[in-house]
């Protein structure tokens, strides 16, 4: 399978990745042949990307690191656990997310399985899940990439479970923010900013009052968009200010709002989220936590079609372990002319060969 724009989407196109509903219900199944409908069903629904079978891609394939069953229960019972603080009143909003702990908890250990279990980088999957309510997905994905990028570090298991756990509650202080500020389209104003960022400070005071969590946990919350320049927020900590926990789930939680659907904007594609983090490296984000970072996720997906400095073009066919920033290939085409028939490569192996581009919007010329 391969990953392509909406924007080339045609019918008779054959779908290569189910896309599922917060309810675990599958909208557009594997396999189903594209028709208009479907085409124009998507762009309803502000699908950017999805995966289609074709020749070229044939056998490739896109692995996930939690099974789709296990995310999407997650998500649901997150949504509940949520749902649930979200009506109680202020005072009590402590109280009746420690009685959901349990549940939440067994997220995590799921998610510390998988990824402990794993010799794999995460793969973001683009446009494999929809979901009404942003933050359940956010929480579930920064969970991912904070416990890859703990394990990375070399954390105990201890210290990664209570970095999950923290990275699953990061943003709760958000169900005290008026939904018109969270799910607003465009530019919030000054005042509404100030607003939205008083949810760091009301996670913290949710957290620091239950009784199943480690205060660390709350601190997470509170520290998680503090950045070791000073500049962010709420109190404006500097590097050594800012618990080590907390600049981890920083690094996660910015990717994984670069590469998810906002109300105020699209998403990037993965690479260029990574980018921007590289860029804050030293800077914003603590230079050791951006390290494991980028060894940690997927740099070029599998499915994805990249352009190459000296004019071959190929499809991402697998990942290189011992050098993420150089997979596999399976190269389809040269200076702009079809192959009679597809070879392997692996980048680590042309050193003076890059990637130049990412082609989503790739068509395959018509024999």
């Amino acid at each position: 399978m391969r990953l392509i724009s909406i924007n080339v989407l045609k019918e008779g196109m054959v779908v290569g990745r189910t896309i599922w509903n917060e309810a675990g219900h599958p909208l557009l199944h594997k396999d189903v042949i594209v028709t208009s409908r479907i085409v124009d069903r998507l762009r309803d629904l502000n699908i950017q990307y999805l995966y289609i079978d074709d020749n070229i891609s044939s056998g490739i394939t896109v692995e996930e690191t939690v099974a789709s069953a296990k995310r999407i229960e997650a998500v649901r019972n997150m949504t509940m656990a949520f749902t649930d603080v979200k009506q109680a009143k202020a005072s009590q909003a402590s109280y009746i997310l420690d009685q959901q702990s349990k549940v939440l908890g067994l997220i995590v250990e799921d998610i510390l399985s998988a990824v402990m279990n794993s010799n794999e980088v995460l793969m973001v999957l683009t446009d494999a899940y929809l979901y009404d309510e942003y933050i359940y997905q956010h929480s579930f994905q920064v969970t991912m990439y904070s416990v890859a990028i703990a394990k990375e570090l070399g954390y105990s298991y201890e210290d990664i479970r209570l970095i999950g756990i923290g990275a699953l509650l990061h943003d709760i202080g958000k169900i005290l923010i008026p939904s018109e500020i969270l799910q607003k389209p465009g530019k919030l104003t000054d005042e509404e900013f100030e607003e939205m960022k008083q949810h760091s400070r009301f996670g913290f005071d949710i957290l620091r009052n239950l009784h199943s969590v480690s205060l660390l946990v709350a601190h997470c919350a509170f520290q998680h968009h503090e950045r070791i320049d000073g500049s962010g927020y709420p109190r404006g900590l500097v590097d050594f200010e800012i618990h080590p926990f907390a600049k981890v789930i920083a690094v996660a939680d910015v990717f994984d709002a670069l590469t998810s659907n906002r109300v105020y904007r699209k998403k990037m594609l993965p690479t260029d989220a990574i980018a921007i983090i590289a860029e804050g490296r030293g800077k914003k984000f603590d230079a050791r936590v951006v390290d494991a970072f980028l060894r940690s996720v997927v740099h070029y997906a599998n499915g994805s079609i990249v352009y190459l400095s000296d004019g071959r073009r190929g499809i991402v066919s697998k990942q290189n372990l011992v050098d993420v920033t150089r997979p596999w290939l399976r190269i389809f085409e040269e200076n702009d002319q079809l192959l009679d028939a597809t070879y392997e490569i692996c980048l680590s192996d042309y050193p003076i060969v890059n990637v130049e581009k990412i082609e989503t919007d790739y068509v395959v010329p018509v024999e």
